[in-house]
């Protein structure tokens, strides 16, 4: 009977200083946006609950969003970006709510997600040849700005043809420009080389 008193009281008293817990030295607390709220100390990106309970801890891969106010990371449709610098390259992803990786950064740039989808860069392989000489294969890049939904699946190429990039940190030091921007649900625009706007519709 005195052990089950005992264990009671330890479990209510563990549950206590949890619920007690607080988060401290913060830096800055951003609104929230899709029920969490950015929260940062020193260098580093986390976020609590409505509750107050750090949901996820403080990483340095989060990828921080401009408003007029202050820059910092935000959910949207249960997504928050995440980058990953690989040879000197910034590639970029999405994680969950459970700070899990759901996309893998492997897009040269990418937007926050708006009704499920978003916009990202999207980067290609081809093997054009073979440097015997060398003993290489010859490998060029090339990228696209598409669409993909909340799982990482690409639903609409809004770049029909290609462009070539050097996949080298001398090469690309910051992320490529989107020449594009969704409009609606079956609207985006293209940014041409006359400098002028272009409506398409998706199809």
């Amino acid at each position: 009977m005195k052990n089950s008193i005992f264990l009671h009281f330890i479990i209510a008293l563990i549950s206590f200083t949890c619920l007690s817990q607080t988060v401290k030295g913060i830096d800055y607390i951003s609104p929230f946006h899709d029920g969490l709220a950015a929260v940062k100390k020193g260098n580093m990106w986390g976020f609590i609950n409505t509750e107050g309970d750090l949901v996820i801890n403080f990483r340095d891969d989060l990828v921080t969003t401009d408003f007029k106010s202050q820059n910092y990371p935000i959910f949207k449709n249960n997504r928050c970006l995440i980058s990953d610098k690989k040879e000197g390259i910034t590639y970029f992803g999405y994680i969950n709510k459970s700070g899990e990786t759901i996309i893998k950064p492997v897009f040269l740039n990418a937007s926050n997600f708006k009704d499920d989808t978003a916009l990202v860069i999207l980067v290609v392989k081809d093997t054009i040849g073979h440097n015997d000489i060398l003993n290489k294969t010859v490998i060029s890049h090339n990228y696209f700005e598409v669409l993909i939904n909340t799982e990482g699946e690409t639903t609409h190429y809004l770049t029909p043809n290609p462009k070539h990039i050097t996949l080298s940190k001398n090469f690309v030091k910051q992320p490529p420009q989107f020449t594009t921007q969704l409009l609606s649900d079956n609207l985006f625009a293209v940014w041409t080389d006359d400098e002028k706007w272009v409506i398409k519709k998706l199809e």
